[in-house]
């Protein structure tokens, strides 16, 4: 893994590890805004729901693990990933591709725990909060979401990712997914969730995380008002293989990858081995859920010696298509200007 914080941990994932579908728990990146919270004991632990609901409640561990159990496979991706590529720089954690990862996430639904308590019809945001250790005047980090995606069976109090106990990197006892939607919205290590008659705030709402309304040249300042949160993925895809500045001999090669859309489906992926002077078609590969990624893979072979630039772009049922260069924004949010790698064939 690349470190790319030490203070908050933040570890990147290669790309060359992108080839399977489920991301291994040892190679799923971790987002971290504060410090880890210390060991946390499961039998004491709580999740408390209060705010504009009926009946306020507290959950314990034993309690979630006799709810019904929903699974979802979710592309969970950092909005800042591919940040580094941007050009002019922004601030923030400097990512490069991997801030990424497919896992499947199992627990309660969110829904199922908000109807026990009663949605009372003010209600607009649920707001998430973890157990984040929060250093000196740091804000703490807190993020609501509409009470449409909260209602949504999809959406998770997760208690298990891939099978196992959530590792503690990734929120044990319990955690926030919102799948489809930017790795902030799936808050770690859950203990309070406050349904609200408006969109929560705090510096994680506002300005954090939030697009501007319409697109702005490079370098350009944007007013916190002029702009709208973040929500849903947008359409992406990367090449895992070959890597860039690879040298490769003559011969057959398969340039694959993975690709994801969000809350939408992808419809195709296509690859260019001349820098983008023609185009073809990939192959999808079988496995695919609603909010997962899908891998592809492109059968190539090279006519000659030589260098060569590999690009991939995805378009998704929305009509969404990568495009050939980035939405510059003042965060470096949601990158996804088509992906390259350069290639050595070697006579």
């Amino acid at each position: 893994m690349i470190v790319r914080s030490a203070r908050f941990l933040d570890l990147e994932t290669p790309v060359e590890f992108m080839t399977g579908w489920i991301t291994p728990v040892n190679h799923f990146f971790v987002r971290n805004h504060m410090f880890e919270p210390g060991p946390i004991d499961a039998k004491t632990w709580k999740l408390s729901i209060t705010g504009e609901v009926a009946q306020p409640l507290t959950f314990t561990l034993a309690d979630l693990e006799k709810l019904s159990v929903h699974s979802v496979v979710n592309t969970m991706e950092c909005a800042g990933n591919g940040r580094s590529l941007q050009n002019p720089k922004v601030p923030g954690i400097q990512w490069g591709k991997g801030a990424v990862g497919n896992a499947r996430f199992s627990g309660a639904s969110l829904k199922t725990l908000l109807e026990k308590a009663g949605v009372k019809d003010t209600a607009k945001h649920v707001q998430f909060r973890g157990l984040d250790q929060v250093p000196g005047k740091v804000p703490p980090f807190v993020r609501s979401i509409p009470i449409d995606k909260a209602m949504d069976a999809d959406t998770l109090v997760a208690t298990k990712m891939n099978g196992g106990p959530l590792p503690a990197h990734h929120g044990f006892p319990a955690r926030a997914v919102t799948p489809g939607w930017v790795g902030a919205a799936s808050c770690k290590w859950l203990t309070e969730i406050t349904v609200l008659e408006k969109p929560a705030e705090g510096n994680f709402m506002n300005p954090g995380y939030r697009l501007p309304n319409t697109p702005v040249k490079p370098g350009e300042t944007v007013k916190p008002e002029d702009t709208h949160a973040l929500t849903a993925l947008t359409v992406k895809s990367l090449i895992a293989a070959p890597s860039d500045g690879a040298k490769v001999k003559p011969g057959a090669h398969v340039v694959q990858g993975v690709v994801w859309a969000g809350e939408a489906d992808i419809t195709k992926v296509e690859i260019s081995t001349d820098a983008g002077a023609t185009w073809n078609d990939a192959n999808l590969g079988k496995d695919q859920a609603r909010y997962a990624w899908r891998l592809w893979s492109y059968n190539w072979k090279p006519a000659k010696s030589g260098d060569y630039t590999i690009l991939a772009r995805a378009t998704d049922s929305q009509g969404r298509v990568q495009p050939e260069a980035p939405v510059w924004n003042p965060s470096g949010y949601l990158y996804n200007a088509y992906d390259q790698v350069k290639v050595n064939v070697q006579g």
